[in-house]
């Protein structure tokens, strides 16, 4: 292996893989991050860098900008992710033991704006060719797992004959057809850290400490687990919630998956992007209501003070802290209502024009530096909040809540918070995680249903009814 990092990236046809991104899913260990069948997947791994502590965010910055910094990189499509581009999943605490990582694929597969491409990663010293970097994908994709394909579709890995070409392709129009789940035979679920009855007292004791006033906001977490005889397909749970979840960012990483609806920092450029939550409804609250069902989540939601006041906690938490990085910024007046298959959110989207600092314009792990925890995840003030959720929750998060995504070697990337997600932790085991925004005047009861309705995508995705 030499010391020079290597890369080639070669437009795709998108016409031959109709599916879009989603068609790739075909491997329990790929690499995923994808919204509205684009994105990005990687196979492989030629790097890993890891890290645990408060200066996981930093270490892992420095160690990808020494690896690309003397990079040969040969890029024909020059879009945000092509070339070098690392995988990552962070730690949400920095007292976890569990290891925050940056995965360097060997092939990755892109999709935007229509433009479907190709990127070889290597450290060796052989040629890197377009048919080579093909092969290699095509290798990927048919050692994978067999995808069911919704009628009229096919695989990737069917479809790569004259797949290198400079076209484009029209954008997909539409989201994947969803075909009802069948039940996973004899699943079964478990509770993890705490009982349903011992979280609803730690929500209680949240609440009475909201009210001594030592903070705001506190979000606290709770942990079921999931045993699936019939055993555990990543790819195909990443499939059907990249299907049903189109509105959502659906990640996996190493054993995380999920599909998230929260975008801590999105990079393009010196512009930098935010959609921040924070105020749920379950959907199923709304059968039997008159009128329409939007028009219902938007009397509850945005007519209540309580979810309302949750919500400017974690805007002000996160406009705060980019305030020091940026030229100019805004953010939605109001929130709006984002509308989920299993929940509605209020949602504000916040964007900003990203200020050089000596000479530099911050790159994207060093914005995660800076703004995790959010309120959205933490609550407020952050030190008070992660102290008390250490006390209460009796959990070690791991990745759940913490930063997940990619980055390229131009400074750009889409890093989401680990949220409506899990990890699996062995061939027939899953440990899933949700969490609730406390404040005064939160009821132990509904926050222990909120849970649930944030548990139900990954429970649908591994045919799981609840």
């Amino acid at each position: 292996m030499t010391s020079t990092f290597r890369t080639l990236t070669v437009p795709l046809d998108g016409q031959q893989f109709a599916g879009g991104l989603p068609s790739f899913l075909v491997r329990d260990d790929l690499l995923c991050w994808t919204r509205r069948e684009a994105g990005l997947v990687g196979f492989g791994e030629i790097a890993r860098f890891t890290a645990t502590g408060p200066e996981r965010f930093l270490e892992a910055d420095i160690w990808w900008r020494h690896l690309v910094l003397e990079a040969d990189i040969a890029d024909s499509v020059e879009l945000p992710g092509t070339g070098p581009v690392a995988f990552g999943s962070f730690a949400f605490s920095k007292t976890s033991a569990h290891e925050s990582r940056l995965i360097v694929p060997e092939i990755v597969v892109g999709v935007r704006d229509g433009r479907v491409w190709l990127t070889q990663l290597t450290f060796d010293d052989g040629p890197l060719t377009e048919a080579g970097a093909l092969a290699a994908l095509e290798h990927w994709l048919r050692s994978g797992t067999p995808a069911v394909q919704p009628a009229g579709r096919t695989t990737a890995a069917a479809d790569l004959a004259g797949a290198v070409t400079s076209g484009n392709v029209p954008a997909q129009a539409g989201g994947a057809v969803v075909r009802p789940l069948p039940l996973a035979a004899g699943a079964t679920l478990h509770t993890g850290s705490l009982s349903e009855e011992d979280w609803k007292a730690a929500v209680a004791a949240g609440v009475a400490e909201i009210r001594t006033g030592s903070l705001e906001k506190l979000v606290l977490a709770r942990d079921i687990v999931a045993t699936v005889p019939t055993g555990v397909n990543a790819a195909k749970v990443l499939r059907e919630l990249a299907g049903r979840y189109r509105e959502c960012w659906t990640y996996g990483v190493d054993g995380l998956v999920g599909a998230t609806p929260e975008m801590l920092i999105q990079v393009e450029g010196r512009t930098a992007q935010a959609r921040v939550l924070a105020g749920t409804l379950d959907r199923r609250d709304a059968h039997g209501e008159d009128g329409l069902p939007m028009d219902y989540a938007t009397r509850v939601l945005a007519g209540s003070e309580k979810q309302r006041h949750e919500h400017e906690i974690a805007i002000q938490s996160l406009t705060t802290q980019l305030a020091p990085f940026s030229e100019a910024m805004n953010a939605h007046d109001e929130p709006f209502i984002l509308e989920l298959p299993n929940v509605w959110h209020l949602a504000s989207d916040v964007k900003a024009e990203l200020a050089e600092i000596e000479g530099h314009v911050p790159t994207c792990l060093a914005l995660i530096n800076a703004l995790h925890p959010t309120a959205a995840v933490c609550g407020t003030p952050t030190q008070v909040a992660g102290a008390l959720i250490r006390k209460l929750e009796h959990l070690d998060r791991g990745p759940y809540a913490g930063p997940v995504g990619w980055l390229d070697a131009a400074g750009n990337g889409e890093w989401g918070i680990a949220l409506r997600g899990a990890v699996i932790e062995g061939p027939d085991t899953v440990r899933l995680y949700a969490g609730c925004g406390i404040v005064d005047g939160s009821q132990p009861e509904a926050e222990l249903a909120e849970t649930w309705a944030k548990f139900r995508p990954m429970l649908e995705a591994l045919g799981i009814k609840n």
